[in-house]
């Protein structure tokens, strides 16, 4: 399978609850924070420019979105966390369908974890790599916007990055830019192999 293989991702559907879900394929499925750059990755990666919703409004994916690649695999975006102005029982929901899909969605390959690379390793991030782990599967973090800083202070905070997930195998990092498409041949590379 070939790293441009993600250029074929389309839109297919948007679940809300576990009923909506699609039939199995292979998965890889992308989180993050709230405004780390998580539908400009997902549309840089597809080439596409709207193919993932861009808000500038924290919180706007609100469901799991299934975007198939060719006739064997999904690109999945998650609901954004750690901003989100809703209703605490409907952001309870969402997190009840998120940890059951997450944990327990047997085709799920690997999860993309968007990280702002001015802002890695929240304490909500931090919670999720801890909450993935026990699942066995692969996580690859991308550091978006690195645009925003200079070469030395973009590869400073990967090292740090690094040193401090050292201990834990299933993860990797790299540096990642929509706007000056940094990385983005690295995460093709990554995702396309989880997906085989």
């Amino acid at each position: 399978m070939q790293s441009t293989r993600l250029a074929q991702a389309s839109f297919s559907l948007s679940a809300a609850r576990a009923a909506d879900l699609p039939e199995s394929r292979a998965e890889v499925a992308f989180v993050g924070r709230s405004n780390a750059g998580k539908s400009s990755a997902l549309n840089t990666l597809a080439r596409h420019n709207r193919l993932a919703f861009v808000s500038k409004t924290p919180g706007r994916t609100q469901l799991i979105n299934f975007f198939s690649v060719g006739s064997d695999a999904y690109l999945v975006d998650l609901p954004g966390y750690g901003y989100a102005k809703v209703p605490p029982e409907v952001r309870r929901r969402w997190e009840d369908f998120l940890a059951a899909y997450l944990q327990d969605r047997a085709s799920l390959r690997g999860l993309v974890l968007i990280m702002d690379v001015r802002h890695p390793l929240t304490p909500l991030d931090w919670r999720m790599l801890d909450w993935f782990a026990p699942t066995g599967r692969p996580v690859h973090i991308l550091l978006t916007k690195a645009d925003k800083l200079s070469r030395g202070a973009g590869l400073k905070a990967l090292g740090e990055v690094r040193r401090a997930l050292e201990n834990r195998p299933l993860v990797s990092a790299q540096l990642f830019s929509s706007l000056s498409r940094l990385g983005v041949e690295e995460a093709e590379a990554v995702i396309a192999a989880w997906l085989q």
